[in-house]
């Protein structure tokens, strides 16, 4: 990862340690894969992959719940996921039209397992942000080989952030999005448990950072000028956590997910699809396809989940404003350009407003 991240720079963001990579895959067994599709003047896609484990899915669920800050989107699988509480694939992000295609593709990646030979059904969740400012939605140039490759590329350890994945054509605050992560790691007095979150960033409202009003002080934000419109779009966030947390309280945590945008100065406007899908990795709690009539499970009480949340407000915060760190100035469709954040700027208000962590921190 870069050592240009906020949070090397200073930038403070609450008061919970990171994981090691301060990324989604510091939950154990997590893995993220990027497919860019960047070509021509006009092609600005692609696919980001996040596996909750490295087993097939569809034999070893997990437990997981959805949340809907905002639903003008076109998320797959939600109404499976709310009804019976279990993720049985990995999640793929992309395009609002490569939704069909992405869905056909995990259809694809479970079938041709080994073990599932006899799958019927499928439940494929896949959730996507509108990048038709930069590329040619319409084109639908996202095939069911690139997200494929994205699923097979997957990996632990860093995560490129920006204009990659599924984040390649995004749009933010009126500035270039993209991919940004983040994790937590609870102190072992509070269970040890890490939370790590992933986020497709194609939204808008007011931009702030570490409470500072940065989108007002440059000129860019929702209602300026003639009502210019930059919040309509939609923001995707994954939370993953080792904790032994069930459904209820796991879409307790996504709700909290949506505290973390509104740090940033999001608002999830009408036109905003913005959605939070969590899940648990913890191995006590997977459910075994064919198992008994009946399973023990071990679940955190409700009375443990508050560092749960803080964890997610942090990691979702930090990992937005991650991902405009790392996004680069993109020109697409028709000759649009959306610049990039201008971080020196950026970093020269928040000095000017003394919140840098003097030396930056881990």
């Amino acid at each position: 990862m870069s050592q240009s991240r906020p949070r090397a720079l200073g930038v403070p963001f609450g008061v919970m340690p990171t994981g090691t990579n301060n990324a989604i895959t510091d939950v154990t067994g997590v893995k993220v894969g990027h497919l860019t599709l960047i070509k021509g003047k006009n092609i600005r896609t692609g696919v980001t992959a996040i596996l909750p484990t490295g087993e097939d899915m569809y034999q070893r669920k997990v437990p997981a719940a959805i949340y809907l800050g905002n639903g003008y989107g076109k998320l797959a699988g939600y109404s499976q996921v709310k009804e019976l509480g279990e993720l049985e694939t990995p999640i793929v992000l992309t395009n609002t039209l490569s939704v069909a295609t992405a869905t056909d593709a995990l259809i694809t990646h479970c079938l041709e397992a080994p073990g599932n030979e006899n799958v019927g059904s499928v439940n494929a969740v896949v959730g996507e942000t509108n990048d038709g400012f930069l590329n040619d939605i319409r084109g639908r140039h996202v095939k069911e080989k690139h997200v494929l490759e994205a699923i097979a590329q997957a990996s632990p350890g860093p995560v490129a952030e920006g204009n990659v994945g599924a984040g390649t054509g995004t749009s933010c605050f009126g500035w270039k999005g993209g991919i940004g992560t983040s994790s937590r790691k609870l102190p072992a007095s509070l269970g040890g448990y890490t939370v790590g979150v992933l986020v497709q960033t194609n939204f808008g409202g007011v931009l702030q950072i570490a409470g500072v009003q940065v989108g007002q002080a440059l000129g860019s934000y929702y209602f300026k000028g003639a009502l210019e419109s930059h919040a309509d779009g939609s923001c995707m966030i994954i939370v993953a956590t080792d904790a032994p947390v069930g459904p209820r309280n796991l879409e307790r945590i996504a709700k909290r997910a949506m505290l973390g945008l509104a740090r940033t100065g999001g608002i999830a406007s009408n036109g905003s699809g913005d959605y939070v899908v969590a899940f648990s990795t913890a191995n006590e709690n997977r459910i075994v396809a064919g198992e008994d009539r009946e399973r023990e499970i071990r679940e955190l009480r409700n009375g443990a989940m508050s560092p749960l949340f803080l964890a997610t407000i942090e990691a979702t915060e930090e990992a937005i404003v991650n991902s405009l760190f790392a996004a680069e100035t993109m020109t697409g469709k028709d000759g649009h350009t959306r610049e990039a954040l201008p971080v020196d700027r950026v970093m020269g208000l928040l000095r000017k407003q003394g919140v840098i962590v003097k030396g930056g921190r881990k």
